[in-house]
């Protein structure tokens, strides 16, 4: 589920058409008909049953992290590992033209400055219709003259740095689970006013929490006036979006894919063939692939209650999930695939025809918490110990009476085609601009300003972050979430408490029942400095290419 585009209707409904660089040896720029397409569609996940209402203060879910290409194919490469949309819940319709949720998740976006062929993880909130997007510290839509969420995510852990350009998993990480997902903590109060209007600010900050072996615990938040502030302008919005209202349990899971490239070309006796560039899935359980685990919904039982009686005076949560506050939701049988070649007819029109892709794989639910795929090995291949590689090429087959036109995996294509001596190799791109944050003596960025810096942090994907120390409460993000001096400092107290009684290595969301966690980028695991061991926290500033 992703997030870049303020025009999409959809976190995939507005594709970007920048330029594709695709390295391709002669025979095969010369083929006759060779031309650029792509693969895009959905993974469709079935859940059981209706989860009760109550389950309504959270969710989470263990996702494997792999390299879905064996070459990043260039910045028009959009898609998600498995992941879902968290909406807000009514009591009866959604309002109408409303669309806002929390989204993201593992993958790849046109907008990822500095990408490898291992997934990021972003936070992905959309404010209402798309005209805000926060995923992360200091990374969403606008620019810092106009931003529309930029401002929208304030960094909760002391022990994680966020980098800019989204949250690096350590390379080569193949199968391994990442758990993550969203807990309602009590960090603000409610208020009835927002930046000076008679419009209420929930207090409901949706947090991130993930499970790694590197890492576990609460990372960052959405302030509650990211979604809040929209209502000034729009006053029908008040008391609508997720600053107030708890969350749907009944949410969709989905594998959404908007770009994998691949070709298309004719043979002399007029047939089509096709060839996608090399895609691959975990192979985690024998022949199958294991792609969700464990998607559970959360009431306010499970954290809500024990954290807010603290805050209030009672004794220090652990931070631990209450067994009772905590609903697993099952897999059924079923789910299908819409992955489909894209092409464009003579005038200019979209085709668009799906892969026969049960010709080549089984959705199942291996167990009630486990669901995947079984693939097939006469039209698969193993790759590597970890990973079974789709079918790369395909024949149209065109539809017979009623039946609809498909491409049918075959084990080769005609040789005058040139489809064979595609390479896809990674392509030769202009070097991506540094990620940057005001540096205006002015601006909340300076003023209080850091404690402790700068420092820097050499990640695997090939680049540097610039970070310092900020006092939590003084961080930009909160001087910009419409917030008092006195509210920022209720905010301080609570976040010291967490700091002390919260490690990054207790559990907090309930462990996987199978598989290995995924490890963090180990560079983004930082100690604070000494005397801003709580209450202080490291915000990305700058992050460029290692050799910009």
């Amino acid at each position: 589920m992703h997030v870049n585009d303020l025009n999409q209707r959809h976190s995939f409904g507005g594709l970007f058409r920048g330029p594709l660089i695709l390295a391709l040896s002669a025979l095969a720029i010369a083929s006759a008909g060779a031309q650029d397409e792509y693969l895009a569609g959905y993974l469709i996940v079935p859940t059981g049953g209706k989860v009760d209402r109550n389950f309504n203060a959270g969710y989470s879910m263990y996702v494997p992290a792999w390299p879905l290409l064996k070459a990043y194919p260039g910045h028009r490469f959009q898609t998600g590992l498995p992941g879902t949309w968290m909406f807000a819940q009514y009591d009866a319709a959604a309002p109408k033209d409303m669309y806002s949720d929390v989204e993201g998740g593992l993958g790849w976006w046109t907008d990822t400055r500095f990408p490898t062929e291992t997934p990021k993880f972003i936070m992905g909130g959309v404010g209402p219709n798309f005209s805000e997007i926060a995923n992360g510290p200091a990374h969403g839509a606008g620019s810092w003259d106009d931003p529309k969420g930029l401002y929208g995510v304030a960094q909760l852990s002391p022990w994680l740095l966020f980098p800019i350009d989204g949250l690096n998993l350590k390379q080569g990480t193949c199968g391994e689970l990442l758990g993550y997902g969203y807990l309602n903590l009590p960090l603000c109060d409610a208020k009835s006013t927002t930046d000076g209007a008679q419009i209420p600010t929930g207090g409901n900050s949706w947090t991130l929490f993930l499970n790694a072996n590197n890492f576990k615990g609460p990372v960052a938040f959405f302030t509650p006036h990211f979604w809040s502030h929209t209502a000034v302008k729009d006053p029908r919005l008040a008391g609508q979006l997720l600053d107030t209202r708890p969350v749907d349990p009944n949410r969709q899971v989905q594998m959404e894919t908007q770009y994998i490239p691949c070709r298309i070309a004719k043979a002399s006796n007029g047939e089509s063939y096709a060839r996608i560039s090399p895609t691959s899935f975990p192979r985690n359980q024998g022949s199958r692939s294991v792609l969700v685990h464990q998607d559970t919904a959360y009431s306010k039982q499970a954290l809500w209650n024990s954290v807010s009686a603290w805050f209030a005076g009672g004794p220090p949560s652990s931070g631990a999930i209450d067994p009772q506050g905590v609903h697993v939701r099952t897999f059924t049988k079923g789910g299908y695939a819409t992955w489909e070649i894209r092409s464009r007819n003579s005038d200019g029109s979209e085709k668009k025809i799906p892969l026969d892709w049960n010709s080549f794989a089984t959705p199942i639910s291996i167990d009630p918490q486990d669901y995947g795929y079984e693939w097939k090995p006469s039209t698969t291949k193993t790759t590597g110990a970890r990973l079974v590689t789709l079918p790369e090429y395909f024949h149209l087959e065109k539809g017979l009476g009623n039946a609809k036109a498909k491409w049918v995996p075959v084990p080769d294509v005609p040789a005058e085609t040139g489809l064979r001596e595609l390479r896809w190799d990674r392509p030769v791109e202009p070097k991506q601009e540094v990620y940057g944050t005001p540096d205006e003596s002015g601006s909340s960025w300076k003023r209080p300003g850091p404690v402790a810096g700068p420092f820097k942090a050499h990640l695997g994907d090939g680049t540097v972050v610039t970070y310092y120390w900020y006092r939590f409460a003084d961080q930009p993000a909160l001087l910009n979430a419409g917030l008092t001096n006195d509210e920022r400092e209720r905010m301080q107290e609570k976040v010291v408490k967490l700091h002390r009684a919260w490690p990054k290595t207790h559990n907090y969301l309930p462990p996987p029942k199978r598989g290995k966690l995924a490890n963090l980028d180990p560079a983004l695991i930082v100690k604070p400095p000494k005397g801003f061991e709580f209450g202080y926290v490291p915000i990305a500033t700058r992050q460029e290419l290692e050799n910009h």
